[in-house]
């Protein structure tokens, strides 16, 4: 198939990020070439074509209207990356979260089960995308975010936020040290933590600590999308799915946020 004649991916959108002059998309699984399925791996990791890879995401790139679409090479980190102008690679240095003021960049976010999270500041025409997985959140790469964003010339209390498709607490069981690691990261950590069917497991609830910390610092307005990547074979692909069934590898989903150039 031919890259003009390529359908446009399926995406979720947040209703807080529907503004004019702002693309957006939690993409899903499908809509690409991978596999010999239309699964829309956007992962230059998995064990996947590259030339599938690039496909799925020009097919993203041009359904977010943007002239490029860049990744990073994910580490779960609260590492930023800021970007004031386009930059030469597609996939780049080792970190969770980029911002920009470049219109036209695409901020793609890789994840099979961790939180995709997205912000504006439209006044500023500020974005910022983040890889907010256990560890992430364990870090508040949030808080990291924003502040990357605000030395652009961001205002919090400007800032909308919106989480896409994650793992969600009814399908993420963890262990009796897991809770712990939340100490600083929330307020009244235990509280998202609730008793497994295990004795001494847990089942976690990370897109509530992520909700709470957006509240903590201050945004103007915080969205949940849902979804569970997990329960939700069709529309998302799991890593955690994937290693409970014994799979060699996974797709990578891909979420992401362009700045519109101006007509």
């Amino acid at each position: 198939m031919s890259r003009t004649t390529a359908p446009r991916p399926p995406f979720l959108t947040a209703p807080l990020l529907r503004m004019p002059g702002l693309a957006h998309g939690f993409f899903t699984r499908q809509g690409g070439v991978s596999w010999g399925r239309d699964d829309l791996n956007c992962g230059l990791g998995a064990n996947d074509a590259p030339e599938h890879v690039r496909e799925n995401r020009d097919r993203v790139r041009r359904a977010l209207s943007a002239e490029r679409l860049v990744s990073l090479f994910q580490v779960h980190s609260s590492d930023v990356v800021t970007l004031t102008a386009v930059p030469d690679w597609d996939r780049g240095p080792k970190a969770d979260a980029m911002v920009t003021n470049v219109p036209g960049l695409a901020l793609g976010v890789l994840s099979a089960d961790c939180g995709a999270v997205l912000a504006v500041d439209a006044d500023a025409g500020v974005i910022g995308s983040a890889h907010s997985g256990w560890k992430g959140t364990a870090q508040n790469i949030l808080r990291a975010t924003l502040t990357a964003m605000e030395a652009l010339g961001a205002q919090r209390e400007r800032t909308v936020v919106a989480l896409g498709p994650m793992i969600r607490q009814e399908s993420y069981e963890v262990g009796p040290d897991f809770p712990g690691l939340f100490n600083h990261a929330v307020e009244d950590h235990r509280r998202y933590f609730t008793p497994a069917a295990k004795p001494g497991h847990f089942m976690g609830d990370i897109a509530g600590i992520i909700a709470a910390q957006a509240r903590a610092e201050g945004v103007a307005r915080f969205e949940d999308i849902g979804g569970d990547t997990y329960a939700d074979e069709q529309r998302f692909f799991s890593a955690r799915r994937g290693s409970h069934r014994g799979e060699p590898d996974y797709g990578r989903l891909i979420s992401g946020i362009a700045l519109l150039p101006p007509d």
